[in-house]
């Protein structure tokens, strides 16, 4: 399932712990995904805590906690990260690693997925309880889930979806260069070969690490190179130093944001570049004083690349960006009539 359907599933189900109908979710995919991270965007969502548990670093004992004994009777002593009364009232207890850990480790799970106890601990009533693991051909160190641990969840497969990693890669920030890249080769978004155990493969997370070695070393010729190999490994890495080095033909952005005559270039990488640089620069426009102007100007712009699904791809990025105020600009009309006959997505 793509993340942006899940992100909602997964919204959905924090949303439903207190009205009784929370059902713990279990999400799989290969390394590096995003599958921890989108749980941790769900809990920035809401302002709530989110307690990361690997399971696959523990015994036994530190799930059940510590017996000690209170007169003639032993008692368990639940171990501190769990989430308490005194914690926050609503929060997420995110199980990750879950099938990696030992049989005897996800058996002390148990009750404390399903009934959200375990002896006489009990989970705060407003707590969501997610996991996450690798699935058994991603090379990962794996164990089968018990059928009895399995039935506990509702199980979702994460898929790498392009844009919703561009989606999430304008809020964040991430170069724009970078964004072009993958628009230019969305193969690349995540190419892992388990046969081949490669060390080093593109995937979301090692974009991300490539992303900060742009700004570390991106003046630096061979230097950066290196350093974008050693991310997202050799292949991926050359071609993503030679996609940046190409950009310095690029047109001149001011200017097309200002509204000036600015030729669109005819080589696609570049236009994939100056598509994903002007939806950059639309983001940091909005909410200012200007930004309806600057979205007029970009919408003209998109209307004269030569490629008509080029500036569909770049009006397309913009409406996820800024959202629905973008189809108050007087140009979206015009520019959408451009290109009606072309417009088979649903913006």
């Amino acid at each position: 399932m793509r993340p942006a359907h899940l992100m909602t599933i997964l919204d959905r189900e924090f949303q439903s712990v207190q009205a009784g109908h929370h059902t713990p979710v279990m999400l799989w995919g290969p390394p590096g995904v995003g599958k921890s991270q989108m749980v941790a965007q769900v809990g920035t969502r809401h302002g709530a805590p989110v307690v990361d548990i690997r399971l696959s670093q523990m015994e036994p004992s530190d799930l059940r906690g510590i017996p000690y004994r209170v007169e003639s009777r032993v008692e368990w002593a639940p171990p501190s990260m769990l989430p308490h009364a005194g914690d926050p009232p609503r929060g997420i207890l995110f199980l990750d690693e879950i099938n990696a850990a030992p049989p005897s480790v996800s058996a002390a799970a148990y009750q404390l997925i399903l009934d959200r106890r375990l002896g006489d601990y009990r989970v705060p009533e407003g707590w969501a309880i997610f996991a996450a693991g690798n699935r058994q051909g991603d090379r990962g160190v794996t164990y089968t889930m018990p059928a009895p641990l399995a039935n506990r969840f509702s199980h979702f497969e994460v898929e790498t979806h392009l844009d919703d990693w561009v989606a999430w890669a304008y809020q964040a920030g991430i170069d724009a260069r970078l964004i072009a890249f993958l628009r230019f080769r969305p193969e690349l978004l995540f190419d892992f070969d388990p046969a081949s155990n490669p060390v080093a493969f593109p995937s979301p997370r090692t974009w991300e690490f490539a992303h900060r070695t742009l700004q570390k070393f991106g003046e630096e010729g061979s230097l950066l190179l290196d350093t974008l190999k050693a991310c997202v490994g050799p292949a991926a890495g050359i071609e993503l130093h030679a996609f940046a080095a190409n950009l310095e033909r690029m047109p001149d952005l001011d200017a097309i944001v200002r509204g000036e005559d600015v030729a669109a270039p005819q080589e696609i990488d570049l236009q994939y570049a100056v598509a994903s640089a002007l939806v950059g620069r639309a983001l940091r426009a909005k909410g200012s004083p200007d930004a309806k102007t600057v979205y007029g100007n970009i919408l003209d712009y998109a209307a004269r690349l030569p490629l008509r699904e080029m500036g569909i791809m770049l009006v397309s990025d913009m409406h996820r960006a800024i959202g629905q105020e973008l189809f108050n600009v007087p140009q979206f009309g015009v520019w959408a009539n451009a290109v009606a006959d072309l417009m088979l997505y649903d913006m």
